[in-house]
């Protein structure tokens, strides 16, 4: 066997079993069985003894959070926040935020054009002959309804008070007036 920088038997990797990349063609001496024996072993009570530490500082680690009084639903949090805030430290969310925020804003100013035209169309019907014409139909009716309140106000206290003077009313009204509108 040689034994320089450069070795030219495989290398075993991670997990792989030891035994089998030795060589099942070449046959050990009773040196090496020995001295792999005493290895196993030391291996062995290594593996018991940080099993054993490890089990000594999870008994120490669950006296120090009962102490504290951390529980399970805390921990839970704590592990969700930090999730959380590793998540969006990630360059993705980054992107993905901005984007949406892009996407927000470019739709607030769609809604906001949209609600601009609304508003100028209802002005634009507002200001047309037949709705003034129509207003000035209603503002007829209430005179002759109403009495002798003055004219004026918004078109809903119109309304409104036409529909109340058209309550209290019980005779019809004139043809006329119902021809007008």
């Amino acid at each position: 066997r040689k034994n320089g920088l450069l070795r030219t038997d495989p290398v075993p990797e991670e997990g792989e079993d030891v035994a089998a990349t030795i060589g099942a063609n070449e046959p050990l001496s009773e040196e090496e069985r020995e001295e792999l024996r005493r290895e196993l072993t030391k291996v062995e009570e290594e593996i018991q003894t940080l099993s054993q530490v490890l089990a000594a500082k999870e008994k120490h680690l669950a006296e120090i959070k009962r102490k504290l009084g951390i529980n399970s639903l805390q921990e839970l949090k704590q592990n969700l926040a930090k999730g959380w805030q590793d998540v969006t430290a990630t360059s993705a969310y980054k992107k993905t935020s901005e984007t949406l925020s892009q996407a927000g804003q470019k739709a607030s100013a769609a809604f906001s054009s949209v609600g601009s035209v609304i508003t100028k169309k209802l002005e634009d019907v507002k200001n047309s002959p037949t709705f003034k014409s129509f207003e000035e139909k209603v503002e007829n009716l209430k005179s002759k309804v109403g009495g002798s309140k003055p004219a004026g106000g918004d078109f809903g206290d119109v309304l409104n008070s036409t529909a109340n003077a058209s309550a209290t009313t019980t005779e019809p009204l004139p043809e006329q007036t119902q021809e007008s509108l």
